[in-house]
């Protein structure tokens, strides 16, 4: 393991010196800081021009100068990064970063993890339901999804998620050809999902549709949208649901013992309702950090408790139920602000925001306002971001089960009567990963150098935007750093497919 972990290193290390280097001398002969000199009609131009020269050490050749940047690069080894600094704004190269790296990670986080949930979810989904309905909706969308440019996408976005939501909440009532109009779309979608004989496509198009019907009637009868809130009843349904859905697919319903633990943990949710409230009056982001490993060890807890003939099916259905609970429990408090952050007077009415991270001059130390802001403003490039990669990702994850469904000891698990679910989800499933394992930790890696288009469209001051305005400067100390942290990244991605594949592959080893 430390060998293969020692070659990786130091064939990664040997590819981003390389890598340095040769964008290092591109931008020398790409970028010239004294091109706006050069225009002047300043009467001390030429020593401009040389003090330019000098504090910039360009009479110095390209490689020395790349060595001098190296020099103060590897520092980084040690604990003493010296990236330079931009000579436009003076600021070393660190603190540009340090400030724009959270930026992209607050960004790219949730997209990229909702992406890959609903990508591959969807997929495997479309998989199973080959040549159906779904399977070709699915499809569509999905190539619809894939061709659209993003930039497209995202003013599509500010204009109708943004703009039109925020018109639509001076009267958030629907007609009633709306509510038929929807209830009849609803009924469709549900149909196309659930599937099966025409008769049961009936009753599920009939009871979605009376359901999105009777859904968007209370919304407009009682102005839900101006003051959301979810309850313990709500919270209480939806995580029984999931507690049978995780059930179902995680251990299957025969196992009582994993319905139990999974539903213990939803009643537990409920208890702690109304404590935690008081809890939340003293919000951090440590403290909710705090909540949510808490959530993980008492859904492990209980289902090691009840056991069963699969003990860790039992720790993992419920801990998984737990974590969804809870998250619902931490919207429904984040609602209860909802009413004073849309009628505060930056926001006046208007919460959905189209660009920034936050709203400039937004006052006071409310950590559910505060939180709530950075949400309206994440909100708009996340959906942006999602819709991008949640089109790939549904094809890899559909063409990758669909190849591992046909292979001999898929047909072999069916012969021996193992249930549908049992060889989906441990046979076939795992394995129809391993593609997906070389895809992913590099997008992630790519993304975290800025959705350079997204970031640009929606003001987002992250990697991308440093990259652009460092280009535009002809700042190469800037572009260097964010190269390095880029390239840094994708090669520890490559490094994690190899892990990532052993893991779902124990036929690979990483120290062979």
């Amino acid at each position: 393991m430390l060998t293969f972990i020692g070659r990786r290193v130091l064939s990664s290390v040997i590819v981003l010196l390389g890598a340095t280097f040769i964008v290092y001398m591109l931008l020398s002969v790409a970028l010239d800081p004294l091109e706006d000199l050069y225009a002047s009609s300043a009467p001390n131009k030429e020593q401009l021009i040389e003090s330019r020269i000098r504090a910039l050490n360009l009479d110095t050749p390209a490689p020395i100068r790349y060595l001098l940047w190296l020099q103060g690069a590897g520092g980084c080894l040690i604990g003493q990064c010296d990236l330079g600094s931009s000579w436009v704004t003076g600021q070393p190269v660190i603190n540009l970063l340090s400030s724009a790296i959270p930026s992209t990670l607050q960004l790219i986080t949730m997209s990229t993890f909702l992406a890959i949930g609903l990508g591959i979810t969807v997929g495997i989904a479309s998989a199973l339901r080959q040549y159906t309905g779904f399977d070709y909706g699915v499809t569509f969308m999905s190539f619809v999804l894939y061709s659209l440019p993003s930039f497209w996408v995202a003013v599509l976005l500010k204009l109708w998620g943004a703009i039109g939501f925020n018109d639509f909440l001076a009267d958030p009532t629907f007609s009633t050809p709306a509510i038929i109009g929807l209830s009849v779309v609803g009924g469709l979608i549900w149909q196309a999902v659930v599937g099966g004989a025409v008769r049961r496509r009936a009753i599920t198009f009939a009871i979605a549709a009376a359901a999105t019907a009777a859904a968007l009637a209370f919304i407009s009868i009682s102005g839900w949208l101006l003051d959301p809130s979810l309850g313990p009843v709500t919270i209480g349904l939806i995580g029984v649901a999931v507690a049978f859905g995780v059930t179902a697919l995680t251990a299957g319903l025969r196992n009582r013992k994993a319905l139990y633990s999974a539903l213990t943990v939803v009643a537990l949710g409920l208890a702690l309702y109304y404590p935690l409230q008081f809890a939340f009056q003293y919000a951090t982001f440590w403290l909710i950090f705090g909540m949510g490993l808490a959530c993980v060890l008492s859904g492990l807890i209980v289902g090691f408790l009840f056991g069963g003939p699969d003990r860790a099916q039992s720790m993992r259905g419920a801990a998984i139920t737990a974590v969804v609970v809870g998250v619902f429990i931490f919207i429904d408090r984040l609602m209860g602000v909802w009413y004073a952050y849309s009628n505060s007077g930056r926001i006046s009415g208007r919460p959905i925001a189209t660009i920034g991270s936050q709203t400039p001059g937004f006052g006071g130390n409310d950590f559910w306002v505060l939180t709530l802001d950075t949400f309206t403003h994440l909100l708009l490039p996340t959906i942006a971001l999602i819709l991008i990669s949640f089109a790939s990702y549904t094809r890899y994850s559909r063409a990758s089960l669909l190849e591992v469904m046909n292979q001999d000891y898929i047909r072999t698990a069916r012969a021996k009567g193992l249930p549908e679910r049992v060889v989906t989800v441990r046979h076939a499933f795992r394995n129809a990963l391993i593609p997906l394992a070389t895809i992913v930790p590099l997008d992630i890696a790519a993304l975290f150098g800025g959705a350079i288009i997204t970031e640009r469209i929606f003001a987002w001051s992250g990697m991308g935007s440093l990259f652009l305005h460092s280009l535009e400067a002809r700042d190469a100390n800037p572009v260097m750093g964010y190269f390095i942290v880029v390239g840094t990244m994708l090669v520890l991605a490559n490094i994690i497919v190899d892990f990532v594949y052993a893991a779902l592959d124990p036929r690979i080893r990483v120290n062979a």
